[in-house]
């Protein structure tokens, strides 16, 4: 068949395009190897929230004596708690293929590979066939990234797929890893009651995020029995016996642990094998394809998305890339993606979010810095709602006000992140954000309280 463009991958990188691609007049094809949403709705995003959400409920159970409510001693169905992830994963999936078809996409089902300019082979159960496009994005995602000298089996040496879906609660875990995948599936299998221990090659914690922020999590991570371990690396990890055997590398020593299950959370490996990228020349650095700044590559007729570009690997991420591509294919003049305008969140709890620059990436781009933080052990609702960790810093230049980053800890403040991110869309300065008032008593407010700190007009500290 022929179309005028045509995606490979229904990830939201992949979907999202082929929508606004629709919605724009071009007839549209997507193809999936898979399930339509992608990792993000099927394998990630999506369901590792709900799983998430099990484990605060059951946090909250625990702690109900807290909120003068006696509730008898609860127990874990593990099986139903990932049972209502799946189901969640599902629920969302079926609504991404209802909108192929409320958008009329054409979905074709197989593995797309590029054969020549404007054509795309699908194999499908043995069968192959041909289609063309004048456009053809590739939203082909990644994969977790495996150590050289950890070999994930899928049974005691796992990545976040497996994570997912164990068949039991495992009483001990090493997590490899400390980034946000590593950070939300060690908070939830401690919530669970297994006994985690964290590995992190960097020196904090949550290596990208503000350096307050990576110690603040750190110490509340202790405080919920975690072992953490960073400036260290797993050596090997022996799955001969009836569990694992791990050694580690710290600062001090070399150390052996023995645990039921390891989590490999070192990051991703973007799918571009056996994709045709060679065929027709297309160019690629360092496990990415390389794009301008409306995500063409360098082969007239081919564009690429989403994980397998350079930026940051996030699903809203690819979702934006992949409306921006398809308005210029369309003849729009969209704006270029701002990659230092992009949320970064991690849902464990608390949770963590952030935006723009860190102090330190800020001091060493040379600004002058106003610097505000206000502790939610400070804020009403914070108190009344029985959620005082954590705090809100907020970084501006000294001399003109812009706003140069948020960072954020505590809870529900991924609701929260979307207020700074519009505000430096719209290049607020910190003195608008203390005149915008805020809602009392909520949580938002903190926002406000930290940008006053920074110009020395917090009230409430």
């Amino acid at each position: 068949m022929t179309f005028d463009l045509i995606v490979i991958g229904s990830g939201p990188g992949g979907y999202v395009a082929a929508i606004r691609a629709s919605q724009l007049g071009l007839k549209v094809a997507v193809i999936e190897r898979t399930e339509i949403g992608g990792v993000c709705l099927n394998w990630g995003c999506i369901p590792t929230k709900a799983l998430l959400k099990s484990a605060q409920v059951f946090e909250y159970i625990n702690h109900a004596k807290d909120y003068g409510i006696s509730v008898p001693e609860a127990t874990v169905d593990f099986g139903a708690v990932v049972t209502r992830s799946r189901n969640v994963a599902g629920g969302m999936s079926k609504g991404v293929q209802f909108l192929m078809k409320k958008n009329k996409i054409t979905v074709i089902t197989g593995y797309g590979k590029l054969v020549a300019k404007g054509k795309v082979e699908v194999e499908n159960e043995g069968t192959k066939e041909i289609h063309e496009a004048k456009h053809i994005i590739l939203a082909t995602g990644a994969r977790s990234r495996e150590l050289p000298n950890i070999k994930i089996d899928g049974k005691k040496v796992i990545g976040y797929r497996e994570a997912m879906v164990l068949p039991e609660m495992p009483k001990t875990m090493i997590v490899i890893g400390s980034g946000a995948i590593g950070s939300e599936f060690a908070y939830f299998y401690n919530a669970m009651g297994t006994k985690v221990t964290m590995v992190e090659f960097m020196p904090n914690i949550l290596p990208v995020e503000d350096e307050d922020v990576s110690k603040a999590m750190e110490k509340i991570f202790k405080t919920k029995g975690f072992e953490i371990l960073t400036s260290s690396t797993v050596e090997s990890v022996d799955t001969s016996g009836a569990g694992c055997v791990v050694k580690i590398k710290t600062p001090k020593s070399e150390e052996t642990r023995e645990c039921d299950i390891v989590l490999s959370a070192a990051g991703i490996q973007t799918n571009l094998e056996n994709l045709g990228l060679e065929t027709l020349g297309i160019k690629t650095d360092k496990g990415k394809v390389l794009v301008n700044e409306f995500y063409q590559t360098n082969v007239e007729g081919i564009y690429a998305i989403g994980d397998i570009v350079p930026g940051q690997a996030l699903a809203h991420v690819a979702s934006a890339e992949g409306i921006i591509c398809v308005e210029k294919i369309a003849g729009h003049h969209p704006e270029p993606l701002d990659y230092n305008n992009i949320p970064g969140c991690t849902y464990a709890w608390p949770e963590v979010a952030s935006v723009g620059y860190t102090e330190k990436q800020a001091r060493e781009k040379g600004y002058e810095l106003k610097i505000g933080k206000f502790p939610f052990s400070a804020s009403g609702k914070a108190s009344a709602a029985g959620a005082k960790e954590g705090f809100v810093k907020v970084i501006f230049d000294a001399k003109y006000g812009e706003w140069l980053g948020c960072h954020m800890v505590g809870a529900n403040v991924t609701e929260m992140i979307a207020e700074a991110v519009v505000a430096r869309k719209l290049e607020t300065t910190g003195h608008e954000i203390i005149k915008s008032v805020h809602p009392h008593p909520t949580m938002s407010e903190a926002i406000m309280e930290a940008a006053a700190a920074a110009y020395g007009e917090v009230i409430h500290l």
